[in-house]
């Protein structure tokens, strides 16, 4: 059990964990070209590393919180730091594509464990206004993974090579598993059975309520959005308008604030009516995708690429951060079922359709970025206009 004395210590560990999904998610961005030109690969193929790694991701929450109410939380975190360095290891040593696969479903799946555990720690060392004010730390330490991971990843790649990405998680995971082995310990007082048929009676209620499903099919879409242009940004800049991996990463850097910026107007805007707001932020987000199409045909730099992504990805951070808390607090008696379920399907729904659109448009220039992001509109129209005829909001 975690020792009174090392609670401090172990909640700092805990939120330096916390963001590992980001960073294993994102630090490689900036290096996606260059493995393609080493490995002799098609930019869809390494594209395909980053799907995949979500997909899992996403499977894990549906059933992490459920085994971590089973096994512990400490022996879970543990279990998926170890297991993180050695994928990490595999993957920067390998030339081989299928286990780049392998070790990314590998990692999706540890990253999906390890944030759920550590999530639940703050739950069951901390009560009221305490928990409340950690859990908000930890929402913040969370979303700053994969803002802060492309801009180290691209000075990464152009002083060691993009296997360097991995050798750094690998170590960071490392350090962690010392001092967790140290100074945290087990939080989970009463360990309660794992019952799968209970799990999918509660995932089968929520599905059919229709308020929720079409939450998270907003939720999937949204972020549909960031993970498009995650998957051909860095290809874009560094292929074909010459700029370097450490260019592509302050992009990333830029464009991860304005996510936050989405999140943080959706809070100053909570008290508005949540459907209309919605609509609106769609109609703004539609606009700037079609004045960025018209703007397409009269100047194509990388600062009027980033711009409109800019202001569009606020657009996108403000529906995700409203709905994803919407479906948070849908299911008060259930919500760390609901929160695995929500963020499992939103990031399966993501993955499928950013790396669908990428492949079928392979994206080169702005023009073709501004198509991607207009189906992710459009797509967001057609749920909120479904969402107003079937009459699925309370």
């Amino acid at each position: 059990m975690l020792k009174e004395k090392n609670i401090f210590i172990a909640t700092l560990l805990a939120f330096a964990v916390i963001p590992m999904s980001g960073l294993a998610t994102d630090i490689y961005l900036p290096s996606m070209p260059s493995m393609a030109t080493e490995l002799g690969q098609p930019e869809s193929k390494i594209q395909l590393t980053l799907s995949i790694f979500l997909i899992s991701y996403g499977l894990t929450q549906f059933f992490a919180g459920s085994l971590v109410d089973s096994f512990g939380r400490y022996r879970v975190a543990l279990t998926s730091l170890a297991l993180f360095i050695v994928s990490f290891l595999i993957t920067a040593t390998t030339k081989d594509i299928m286990v780049i696969y392998a070790m990314r479903v590998v990692q999706g799946a540890l990253s999906g464990f390890a944030v759920v555990s550590k999530r639940a720690f703050f739950v069951d060392v901390y009560e009221g206004e305490k928990r409340k004010h950690y859990l908000s730390i930890m929402t913040i330490v969370w979303s700053v993974g994969p803002i802060i991971a492309p801009f180290i990843g691209g000075y990464l790649q152009k002083m060691f090579g993009w296997q360097s990405n991995f050798y750094v998680l690998a170590g960071y995971s490392l350090i962690l598993l010392i001092l967790e082995l140290i100074f945290s310990g087990e939080t989970l007082k009463v360990k309660k059975p794992f019952f799968l048929q209970s799990v999918l009676q509660d995932y089968n209620m929520m599905f059919q309520t229709k308020d929720f499903f079409y939450g998270m099919l907003m939720c999937g879409v949204s972020y549909a959005m960031v993970i498009f242009f995650n998957l051909c940004g860095a290809f874009i800049i560094e292929h074909k308008m010459g700029y370097s991996e450490v260019i592509a990463g302050y992009v990333s850097l830029i464009l991860g604030f304005a996510w936050m910026m989405g999140g943080f107007l959706g809070k100053a805007l909570i008290k508005k009516a949540f459907l209309p707001k919605i609509r609106y932020a769609n109609f703004i987000q539609l606009f700037l995708i079609v004045l960025m199409m018209i703007c397409s045909f009269y100047i194509n730099t990388i600062y009027s690429l980033v711009a409109f992504a800019f202001v569009i990805h606020v657009t996108a951070g403000f529906i995700f951060n409203n709905y994803f808390a919407y479906c948070l607090g849908r299911f008060p008696e259930s919500a760390g079922v609901a929160g695995g379920l929500t963020g499992g399907f939103a990031f399966i729904i993501t993955s499928a359709i950013s790396y669908g659109i990428v492949a079928a448009i392979k994206p080169e220039i702005q023009l073709q970025v501004a198509e991607g992001y207009l189906i992710l509109g459009i797509l967001a129209l057609v749920i909120l206009s479904l969402i107003k005829v079937r009459k699925a909001h309370g």
